[in-house]
């Protein structure tokens, strides 16, 4: 790597973050459930100062960029609490079923959360969108060779769920309600560029 000609900074390629960490001293439990637990942990520096960080830790979660032979991204819209509004995502769900695989999961939140089963799957990425504070990863995934759930098996969905409106959205308008700020939800945002841009 060599410094930049005019700006701080190394220029990079390809790029890479290197090794290393700050060794954890400590931690509490702050909270626990099912879903996640929340510690304050006691990092310590290189020069041996120390300092407290609240970190989330959930369960690994999956995303799915369900798209139809015309090339249309399935979007879920339903009201998140959080962020107190409802919001546009791709479908997604916790990997909360022990022993499933990110894909297995994916399948099942498919057809739990759209009526949707995929012939084929592919993985796009993994990503930690909050890493300031939580050790979340999310798998997303491509499924195509899309048909419906049989009437009979469709899963009946409660709370939010039950409230979902679910939106066939073009690839190019997609794009650009992310990049206006229409659809500003990290995994779904990154997953719509990825396929995209595939």
């Amino acid at each position: 790597m060599t410094s930049h000609p005019r700006l701080p900074g190394r220029i990079a390629a390809p790029v890479e973050a290197g090794d290393g960490t700050w060794p954890q001293v400590g931690s509490e439990v702050g909270f626990q459930n099912p879903y996640l637990t929340l510690t304050v942990d006691t990092i310590e520096a290189p020069d041996g100062s120390t300092h407290p960080r609240v970190v989330v830790r959930p369960r690994r979660a999956v995303g799915v960029a369900a798209v139809d032979e015309d090339g249309r991204i399935l979007l879920v819209e339903q009201y998140r609490h959080p962020m107190g509004r409802r919001m546009l995502e791709i479908p997604a769900g916790l990997m909360d079923v022990e022993g499933e695989e990110p894909q297995q999961t994916a399948a099942r939140e498919l057809a739990e959360e759209t009526d949707l089963v995929a012939g084929t799957w592919r993985e796009l990425m993994r990503i930690a969108p909050t890493v300031g504070y939580s050790t979340e990863t999310i798998t997303l995934f491509h499924a195509s060779e899309l048909v419906p759930v049989a009437e009979a098996e469709r899963t009946e969905r409660e709370a939010e769920e039950a409230d979902m409106a679910h939106w066939w959205v073009d690839l190019d308008e997609a794009v650009a309600a992310c990049l206006d700020g229409r659809i500003f939800d990290a995994k779904t945002v990154v997953a719509i560029l990825a396929v995209a841009r595939a």
